[in-house]
C-alpha cells in the first residue's frame, strides 16, 4: 500500500481497531497493564508506521515506562521531550520531525515523528500513550481524536 493510500485509510482502520480493541478490553482486561498492553498490541501491529508504541506512567514529575511494543525505550523521562510535554500541557503533542521539536529525547535515534496523548482521570494526567515511526510527518492532528478514542477503553481501569 502506498503511502498516501495509507493516510488516506486511516481514519477507517483507527475504527476497526477501536471496534477490535472494545471487544477484547471491555469487561475482559483484568487490570490497566493488561488493557494498555492490548492496546498496544494491536496498534503497533495494525499500524505500520508504529516504530514504537507505548505507555509512560506518571510517577511525580518523571514518566516510567510501562506497557510497549517496539525498541527498547527510555526507562525514565524527566524534565523535556515530546512525553514530558504532553504531561505537562495535558494535551496531545504531534511532531512531524522529532529533530525539530527542542529538548527531544531520542530514545532511539532512527525516530522522526511522534505523537503523545494523556491518559487522564479526574484532570490529572495518568500516563502518556505515545507513538513513534522512523519516517517523517507519520502523525497529524488527524489522529488525534481516533486515538483518543481508543484510549477511552481504559477509563474503566483508571
Amino acid at each position: 500500500m502506498a503511502s498516501h493510500d495509507f493516510l488516506a485509510g486511516r481514519a477507517e482502520r483507527y475504527e476497526r481497531i477501536h471496534v477490535q480493541l472494545r471487544d477484547l478490553i471491555a469487561g475482559r482486561s483484568p487490570n490497566l497493564t493488561a488493557a494498555m498492553a492490548t492496546i498496544c498490541a494491536v496498534l503497533h501491529a495494525k499500524m505500520p508506521h508504529h516504530s514504537w508504541t507505548g505507555f509512560y506512567l506518571v510517577a511525580g514529575d518523571e514518566l516510567h515506562v510501562g506497557p510497549y511494543q517496539g525498541p527498547v525505550a527510555c526507562q525514565v523521562l524527566r524534565d523535556a521531550g515530546v512525553c514530558i510535554a504532553c504531561l505537562r500541557t495535558a494535551q496531545p503533542v504531534v511532531v512531524p520531525d522529532v529533530r525539530l521539536f527542542p529538548g527531544h529525547v531520542p530514545c532511539d535515534p532512527r525516530s522522526r515523528s511522534e505523537i503523545a496523548l494523556p491518559v487522564v482521570k479526574e484532570e490529572r494526567v495518568v500516563a502518556v500513550f505515545d507513538a513513534d515511526s522512523h519516517r517523517p510527518a507519520q502523525f497529524t492532528a488527524a489522529d488525534v481524536e481516533p486515538l483518543r478514542k481508543i484510549l477511552s477503553l481504559l477509563a474503566p481501569y483508571l
